[in-house]
């Protein structure tokens, strides 16, 4: 059994909660809410991985605030910190499934798409995190589009995989023509999803957090 802490903004808060809960015995495991320049006093992801580590966190990361590629950001700078002050620990990743402008009341349109997140948990695997799962805009199709993003890596599949088949195999046996010509990986990869809505800039590039 695992302790988990999470939502903190400020390091030395995540720090006091970790000594307090080691004496339990049991694993800690700990993410910070914060950007790749750092928590709310100014310190660096690297430094924050180090303190808590240095605390007795078993698991480091990230959580909310933050779309999966910053996140993933945030985490690799904590990675170099704990690797400069030759520290190991396991990494952990829970970011939104949005992150644009419009947050947070005005989000309905802007949500991931499945293949926005398997291209996140193969960014965050190949960093080395290997708690991969998302917070708040997360539904229950982004967290199976991880698991058989990574299905290889894992050495099986997810139990609702098996109720509708793959993308690949429910495409092909379409009745229409020109949805069954969209039976490939590359064509949704490289897909770029309008909003619907008239005049709406669907492809706004985030700003940089």
């Amino acid at each position: 059994m695992h302790i988990f802490l999470q939502f903190f903004e400020h390091v030395e808060e995540a720090v006091w909660a970790v000594e307090v809960l080691k004496t339990s015995s049991k694993p800690i495991g700990v993410t910070l809410c914060i950007s790749p320049h750092g928590d709310m006093d100014g310190v660096p992801p690297g430094e924050c991985a180090v303190r808590l580590v240095k605390a007795g966190a078993d698991i480091v990361g990230i959580n909310c605030h933050l779309d999966p590629l910053t996140c993933v950001r945030t985490v690799k700078l904590m990675k170099a910190g704990l690797d400069k002050a030759r520290l190991k620990t396991h990494l952990m990743i829970q970011p939104l499934g949005f992150s644009l402008p419009e947050f947070p009341f005005a989000l309905e349109t802007r949500a991931m798409t499945r293949w926005d997140v398997q291209k996140y948990a193969r960014e965050a695997y190949n960093v080395g995190i290997c708690y991969i799962g998302g917070c708040c805009g997360f539904e229950a199709y982004h967290i199976r589009a991880i698991a058989e993003e990574l299905a290889a890596e894992r050495g099986f599949l997810p139990p609702a995989s098996e109720k509708y088949g793959l993308w690949r195999a429910a495409l092909e046996m379409h009745s229409k023509p020109w949805v069954r010509a969209r039976a490939c990986r590359e064509y949704w990869e490289n897909l770029l999803p309008a909003s619907g809505r008239p005049k709406c800039p669907s492809m706004a590039t985030p700003a940089d957090e």
